[in-house]
């Protein structure tokens, strides 16, 4: 059976980074809806998975069935309708029961935002280990133990297995997401829904590249 959605846990402070801030509180805000749930949008969580599956299909000698898996999956770039592949990513936020919960007790955006961030400071050290003139800067964080999902459809008969191999073993290589995390930010853990068949699957992996 085709999963239905990623699951990711943060298992440190994060930035889904929207490129603006708020004049007096932070330089850098997150990315949340109208009624202050926190969000990482699907094009972005797809073109992460894609780069994790890059990674693999690179690691593995870049072997046809696994390139003819990937690409199936995330599609490749200037090939017309075969470009989007047939991988389809929501955006991934809080589950849909408790924002449905949070809606029904009437939470104000602000309130909804502030129990689920924080904001972090810092400042540029200049040469002489003292703080440079004005170089202090605010970011909104999304905190450790947030649980975020993502719903994901297939375009016609759904993955073939081998698809559904790599897709298993992309999910649990992914492990950073946000602002610096090619820094060592934003590191989290993710996994799909039909979690006892993504670990089948992926006990597979290796026996299947061989």
């Amino acid at each position: 059976m085709s999963p239905n959605k990623i699951i990711i846990t943060l298992k440190s402070a994060t930035t889904f980074g929207r490129g603006d801030g708020v004049a007096g509180l932070v330089d850098r805000e997150i990315e949340h809806d109208q009624y202050g749930f926190p969000f990482l949008r699907g094009k972005t969580l797809k073109g992460l998975l894609a780069e994790s599956a890059e990674n693999i299909v690179f690691a593995l000698d870049n072997e046809k069935t696994w390139r003819d898996a990937k690409d199936h999956l995330f599609g490749v770039p200037g090939r017309g309708s075969d470009e989007r592949g047939i991988l389809h990513t929501g955006d991934a936020q809080l589950s849909e029961s408790l924002r449905t919960e949070i809606k029904n007790a009437k939470w104000a955006k602000e309130d909804v935002l502030y129990s689920l961030t924080g904001i972090r400071r810092q400042t540029a050290i200049n040469e002489n280990g003292a703080p440079d003139h004005a170089s202090l800067r605010s970011m909104r964080i999304l905190l450790p133990k947030v649980v975020l999902e993502a719903k994901i459809t297939f375009d016609g008969n759904g993955p073939l297995p081998v698809e559904l191999q790599l897709l298993a073993a992309t999910v649990m290589d992914f492990r950073h997401a946000g602002t610096g995390r090619n820094r060592g930010r934003g590191w989290l853990t993710a996994e799909l829904d039909n979690d006892a068949e993504t670990k089948k699957l992926f006990s597979k992996f290796p026996e299947a590249v061989k």
